[in-house]
């Protein structure tokens, strides 16, 4: 079940980006309007389930939820630089060298000779369908350069919020009902703080709670899959997503690609597909 679970993560976070970026607005609305939609969905999913909640839980909820804020925050303004179908990939890559190395070295979820030797050929074939979905088939111009250096500096700032956001809540094993409230509180006011001197309440931040929503459910579903199979397997198979994102940043926002960089991008998903199954494995 842990599996199917991850899955339902990977076509929700998968869609995200692509979604956001149709509906409009800026990183900071597309943010804010992220964290309304949260935050509504864990008010009603809190009153219906009422999960047990103690201060320790709920100060731990507040602090991972900050921590996805500096992830997504950054994911969206990285997009600015390199569009969706680069920096989605590059984010996924380094998302799960992250989450893996935690997963592995501090919480030792691969304990046999096969599932480490597994694991690991799936992670590198992930990473390396991320890395060839964001091969570009020409050399640049300086601004072209420039961009890619500021995405990528960026998008590290991205990975230690989005890394810390699912670790913490595995080091203290909060469940995912009782982090869920928590969690989307930490997301708004975090949210709230960092862009309030840009005006985020707009109709783009309104159009923005239905990402949100999709966020928590997908969210939700990864919480309910990290005590099931584990932090490096979850979140790996959940990044899957990627290609949804990937493909649609070509095919649906027409972002310009060679029809070389479409067969890497083609390449690189079936590398991501591969890895996730053999992740599966590790689990069985």
């Amino acid at each position: 079940m842990g599996i199917i679970w991850a899955l339902i993560t990977a076509v929700c976070w998968g869609s995200i980006v692509l979604v956001s970026e149709k509906l409009g607005g800026d990183f900071h609305s597309q943010t804010f309007g992220m964290t309304l939609g949260a935050l509504l969905f864990s008010l009603v999913a809190f009153f219906i389930v009422q999960p047990d909640l103690n201060m320790a839980v709920f100060a731990i909820g507040v602090v991972s939820g900050i921590f996805w804020v500096i992830g997504q925050r950054n994911q969206f303004a990285s997009v600015d630089y390199l569009g969706v179908s680069k920096i989605v990939p590059l984010s996924t890559g380094m998302q799960l060298f992250g989450t893996t190395l935690f997963g592995v070295l501090v919480f030792h979820e691969w304990k046999t000779t096969t599932e480490i030797m597994i694991g690991l050929a799936a992670i590198c074939a992930i990473v390396a369908g991320a890395l060839l979905t964001s091969r570009r088939s020409k050399k640049g111009n300086e601004k072209d350069n420039q961009n890619f250096k500021k995405g990528i500096t960026i998008l590290l700032i991205s990975t230690v919020g989005y890394v810390t956001y699912v670790v913490i809540i595995r080091w203290f094993e909060v469940n995912g009902w009782q982090a869920i409230l928590p969690q989307a509180i930490g997301m708004f006011l975090g949210a709230l703080v960092m862009s309030l001197k840009h005006k985020p309440f707009n109709k783009y931040s309104v159009r923005n709670i239905l990402t949100g929503l999709i966020w928590s459910t997908g969210n939700l579903t990864l919480l309910l899959a990290l005590p099931l199979i584990g932090i490096a397997t979850s979140f790996s198979l959940s990044q899957t997503g990627i290609i949804i994102s990937t493909l649609g940043g070509i095919f649906i926002l027409g972002e310009k690609r060679s029809k070389k960089e479409i067969i890497w991008v083609i390449s690189g998903c079936v590398l991501i597909i591969l890895g996730g199954v053999m992740l599966g494995f590790t689990k069985s």
